[in-house]
């Protein structure tokens, strides 16, 4: 099956849509004007039941379909921008310095209305789709407060699916995989106190820069020595500050970086490590060290029932040859993982075609992806719920 020939026709309104959130992007949770642009463009349609404030700015619709079933499956959408200036050039581009759609939330969310409008009209299904519009993706957890606000249980919600663009995968396409998708984002700061003293006189002070490169170094040897080389982590380091003049060896220096990874008995072993390599070097130096190691998002993990429902539709949309079902891990991270641990679900890439990548200030979702994807999530709750 190609694409639907309705999901065709809004192709032009949806794009209206997308562009208008494009031009007028929002961070984190402070997502009011597109939160209100949804919340009115849903009860245009006709959607049952709408719900703001759920994840302090996240809405959620409720459209009830044909039959008497009681089940109930959600779609989700992220809503936020991302703290750059866009450089894109196209007319609809940001209208506020500093803030950009660089990740096609405004693609997601549109799309997602889009699905909304259709299923308002037919409603041939027999249950409820809730279509949830998330806020702070981009680092707030907005999903894991939706989760925390009872989400699940307001709305009976036994499965939910997401959807994110990929830029360099053909418009038209898919991708996905059972299993770990994306990774956890874990998150350290080190700082290492030292003893400040004049440069010409090392030996009376306790360097905590020389001391805070051997533990950059010796991070490494968690990926290359600790795991299991089969296994993926990654250690970044990505900041390092320390000192203020030429002639003074500071005081303290802090370190700081991210540990990703696909499981978590390698996320325990990599936070167990890196606590042990920190702190044996600092004490094998006289210096006192205090970590901070915070776990963020956990590991996007697809459920394989799910997944198999999500391919499945995907490809009677796309052609089976135009899918891809076991594409490789990614090691960033999605806060759509929450949803994923407290239901059943699947996570899905559809291509954005040969852009600009995402989080780059010149990047700009692709208005041909939207069709495709108004008519995968109509035909995922359609089959999901028995039409």
């Amino acid at each position: 099956m190609p694409i639907l020939n309705r999901a065709a026709e809004l192709q032009d309104e949806v794009t209206e849509w997308r562009r208008h959130i494009h031009a007028r992007p929002e961070l984190l949770f402070a997502v009011e004007t597109t939160a209100a642009f949804v919340a009115e463009k849903l009860k245009e349609f006709g959607v049952d039941e709408i719900v703001t404030g759920i994840g302090r700015t996240g809405v959620v619709g409720l459209i009830k379909g044909k039959g008497e079933g009681a089940r109930t499956i959600g779609l989700r959408a992220d809503m936020d921008a991302l703290p750059l200036t866009e450089i894109s050039g196209k007319p609809w581009a940001s209208t506020t310095p500093g803030k950009m759609h660089a990740c096609g939330h405004d693609g997601h969310t549109a799309m997602l209305l889009g699905a909304a409008k259709y299923l308002a009209e037919t409603r041939n299904f027999n249950g409820n789709i809730a279509v949830i519009f998330q806020p702070a993706e981009e680092g707030g957890g907005g999903g894991n407060l939706m989760v925390k606000d009872g989400m699940m249980e307001r709305f009976g919600i036994e499965e939910v699916y997401g959807m994110h663009n990929l830029p360099g995968l053909p418009v038209g396409h898919f991708a996905i995989r059972s299993g770990a998708i994306m990774a956890a984002t874990d998150e350290f700061t080190i700082t290492i106190k030292g003893r400040g003293g004049h440069a010409a006189q090392p030996h009376r002070t306790i360097d905590p820069i020389a001391i805070g490169a051997q533990v950059v170094s010796n991070l490494q040897l968690i990926a290359s020595r600790s795991v299991d080389p089969l296994r993926s982590v990654v250690v970044s380091v990505t900041k390092f500050n320390a000192g203020f003049a030429h002639n003074v060896i500071p005081n303290d220096a802090t370190i700081a970086g991210t540990v990703r990874t696909l499981d978590e008995e390698v996320r325990d072993l990599a936070e167990t490590r890196l606590k042990q390599v920190v702190n044996g070097l600092v004490a094998a130096h006289g210096a006192e060290v205090d970590i901070n190691f915070n776990r963020n998002y956990p590991v996007t993990f697809n459920h394989a029932t799910e997944t198999g429902h999500a391919l499945r539709i995907a490809g009677e949309i796309a052609g089976a040859g135009n899918v891809n079902a076991e594409i490789d891990p990614m090691m960033g991270g999605e806060d759509f993982s929450y949803m994923l641990n407290a239901r059943p679900g699947a996570f899905i890439f559809i291509g954005n075609g040969d852009t600009a990548g995402l989080h780059n200030a010149a990047y700009d979702f692709n208005d041909e992806t939207i069709a495709h994807g108004i008519s995968y999530w109509v035909r995922l709750a359609e089959q999901r719920l028995g039409a």
